[in-house]
């Protein structure tokens, strides 16, 4: 089995600027998102499936078809590509939307949109983060052992201290696990930064308190993964969501909140998985150039070709 991998591309086309994200960082060119396809497609994974909007989708699908054409997966096989778009009437039939409203609804709503085109165990990535190679083989792993099952859901937490930005404080959602491993809450902290003056990292916690942070903690960067009936029951509870809020202008249906409501209705577990790569990202326009550097570095290091393909 070959696991999927599923890339939240949808909000991407507004923060950037059209197809701006497809710009290069890498040293030949390469975007963030090459990075992952190569370390997916590294891994095992057989099938990238990419949510976009629909005013950029023949764009952004153009680009894509003619960079990735080519790819192969781990056994030789070619790289599957398929496209979805994220749109706000997208929703269950009985339930109005506020006409003012242009906020997406979310990125579990943006993987709802996959539903008819995912049929195998996948994983589940911000277009615009760098996660790392054994992030991808650790979640590829962990897909195929869940293959046939159901209610197996996972997460790849990345260290607190390997996700900080030099550039300013940052928003992170520090997770708290059973004796088993499995994930028990997701709990945001925000404006968390690396005091250089101490040598240590501080934040604010959901009262608005600042505290101390443990750098060795794990955070959620989004990565997730999931067996195939998540789609029907995220869809249920992203009802529930709309019965409170379809005539809200910005509240979101996102992935920690479904989680949460299906591990507390003991329809789901969610293992919380362990990386020792560091996730990076340009959060603030100061962060470009530390990317540039670093994935230059890993090209020297003999980390990646470039170019990737």
């Amino acid at each position: 089995m070959k696991p999927t991998l599923l890339v939240l591309a949808a909000g991407m086309g507004s923060r950037y600027g059209g197809l701006k994200q497809m710009d290069g960082l890498g040293p030949s060119g390469e975007t963030i998102i090459d990075y992952s396809i190569h370390d997916a497609a590294e891994a095992g994974f057989g099938k990238i499936v990419y949510i976009v909007r629909e005013y950029f989708l023949e764009d952004f699908k153009k680009v894509a078809l003619e960079k990735y054409s080519n790819v192969k997966c781990a056994d030789g096989s070619p790289l599957k590509i398929a496209f979805v778009t994220q749109e706000l009437d997208k929703i269950p039939e009985g339930f109005e939307i506020n006409p003012e409203r242009v906020k997406p609804w979310g990125t579990a709503h943006a993987v709802l949109m996959a539903a008819d085109v995912i049929k195998e165990p996948f994983a589940v990535i911000n277009g615009d983060d760098f996660y790392g190679k054994q992030s991808f083989r650790i979640m590829g792993d962990y897909l195929r052992s869940i293959e046939g099952t159901e209610g197996n859901f996972c997460m790849v937490g990345f260290k607190l201290d390997n996700t900080l930005s030099e550039s300013g404080g940052v928003s992170r959602g520090i997770c708290s696990f059973d004796a088993e491993g499995n994930l028990t809450d997701v709990e945001e902290h925000h404006e968390i930064a690396f005091c250089k003056e101490c040598g240590k990292i501080y934040g604010e916690n959901p009262e608005g308190k600042k505290v101390e942070l443990n750098g060795e903690l794990p955070a959620s960067m989004n990565m997730w993964g999931f067996t195939p009936d998540y789609f029907a029951k995220s869809l249920e509870w992203f009802k529930v969501f709309l019965k409170e809020n379809s005539t809200e202008l910005k509240k979101e249906f996102y992935i920690p909140w479904a989680i949460d409501k299906m591990i507390n209705n003991g329809q789901g577990t969610c293992k919380v998985l362990t990386t020792p790569d560091k996730w990076f990202g340009v959060t603030f326009k100061e962060d470009r150039q530390g990317v540039v550097d670093t994935l230059a570095d890993m090209v020297k290091k003999n980390i990646y070709p470039s170019p990737l393909w």
